[in-house]
């Protein structure tokens, strides 16, 4: 086997090269970066790190499938799926350039549109946009706590102080926290994971878990709905929801913190201390717990605490407009899949497994990854955009059973990875956030 990703992924989780996987499948999607190798080689990461816990020595990898699960992998059987994409969000020509606004979630939107000062309307939105640097529009916009991402040139992100800071900074922050009773764990069938991630990375690797029987409860806020994935993120996991702005939902969630063996997160740098719920804060609650955490664009530097989304990285990082000066294109051309949050999911699912693989042996860690982070490993290996070959769905990559969502029956498409012969398996079907307890089954 030969992929470009295979040691950088291997040196920063495990500290060595691995035993490989073996590829199955053919093809690629079109970018003018390695997409596909990329998907390959953050899904046989994943499995492999699985594999070291003890759940098997063989790990087989489906080439076309790991890149189709970077994508959406449900069909609805006579009924529609929801748009991915507000009516807002997008790239716009600003006076100096192009500028994407993400405006799914409705304070995002808002913020947005205040800031212009347009009516949900994308056409007055569009001419309120030409009247900004793209700067000082997504400054504007980021202080009104909305989401926007100038388009940079991949130089003009190495001189940023941002770019600056995450070229420093390693794939994987490791720290170990502390020591405990070294416990074998032969597989996942019994091992808590606590889910407070959104969109989508965090989903993806806990999504993963639950494949291979973890017990995932995903805890979301009161106002908080992701319906254009809620299909995709929500596969094999109870969904309950707590308000952590209140006493009861706060001593609640630090109740099933205690009980946890993994928990995963996606929030902002400070927004855990400032819920009272500090690293130091996790440690007393839980010593044992292995702690995995994203953001959008890194762990320091000035854009550390800031919002953040797959296709805001893409522009911010120099992706987009790679992408559009090589495609010869007249606006921004990202990937053809939001593969920082697909990658960096698989690559936190790996931490997740190497976390608790090093539990086994009694050291407790915590790991922390960001998508811009991810970003600069993907920027390191340019591909020719072809399309002879190129992957794409096909009635043949849906597997036969009948998955029962919220919404109406779906048919999925087949998962892409296999340990000592034993694929992903799913017990919960998708469905609405919030749908269960907050509470462990087991």
């Amino acid at each position: 086997m030969h992929n470009p990703f295979w040691t950088e992924l291997c040196e920063a989780v495990f500290g060595e090269v691995a035993t490989p996987y073996t590829v199955q499948g053919q093809g690629h999607l079109p970018s003018h970066y390695a997409v596909s190798d990329f998907a390959e080689a953050t899904v046989g990461l994943a499995g492999v790190a699985l594999s070291r816990l003890g759940a098997g020595e063989e790990v087989s990898v489906d080439r076309r499938l790991a890149s189709l699960w970077f994508d959406m992998t449900l069909r609805p059987d006579g009924w529609e799926a929801p748009s991915i994409w507000d009516a807002i969000a997008g790239n716009y020509r600003c006076k100096d350039g192009w500028i994407r606004l993400h405006t799914n979630a409705p304070h995002h939107r808002d913020a947005a549109l205040s800031v212009l000062k347009t009516p949900v309307d994308r056409d007055a939105v569009a001419r309120a946009v030409l009247e900004w640097s793209g700067a000082e529009l997504e400054t504007a916009i980021v202080d009104a706590k909305g989401c926007a991402a100038e388009m940079r040139g991949p130089e003009e992100w190495q001189k940023h102080p941002q770019g600056r800071a995450i070229g420093n900074e390693p794939l994987v922050h490791w720290e170990s926290i502390g020591s405990c009773e070294a416990r074998a764990i032969p597989d996942l069938r019994g091992v808590k994971v606590l889910d407070l991630t959104r969109v989508l990375a965090g989903p993806v690797a806990t999504r993963f878990l639950a494949g291979f029987g973890a017990e995932v409860l995903r805890i979301d806020p009161p106002s908080w709905n992701e319906p254009s994935v809620e299909m995709e993120v929500t596969l094999g996991k109870h969904c309950g929801g707590l308000d952590l702005k209140r006493a009861e939902g706060l001593a609640h969630l630090k109740a099933l913190m205690a009980k946890a063996d993994v928990f995963v997160h996606g929030y902002r740098a400070d927004a855990l201390d400032r819920l009272g719920l500090g690293d130091d804060v996790r440690r007393v609650i839980n010593p044992n717990m292995v702690d995995v955490r994203l953001n959008a664009y890194g762990w320091r530097g000035p854009w550390a605490n800031r919002r953040g989304f797959d296709s805001l990285v893409q522009m911010s990082c120099g992706i987009a407009a790679h992408g559009m000066v090589q495609g010869g294109a007249d606006g921004p051309r990202p990937l053809p899949v939001q593969a920082l949050d697909h990658g960096t999911g698989y690559l936190m699912a790996a931490c997740v497994l190497e976390g608790l693989a090093r539990r086994t042996r009694g050291d407790v860690v915590r790991a922390k990854v960001s998508l811009a982070r991810t970003a600069q490993c993907l920027m390191q290996h340019c591909s020719a955009f072809e399309t002879a070959g190129a992957i794409s769905l096909a009635d043949e990559d849906f597997g036969d059973a009948v998955e029962h969502t919220s919404w109406g029956p779906a048919h999925r498409v087949t998962a892409p990875v296999k340990i000592a012969g034993r694929g992903l398996t799913w017990s919960i079907a998708a469905g609405h956030v919030r749908r269960h307890a907050a509470d462990w089954q087991s």
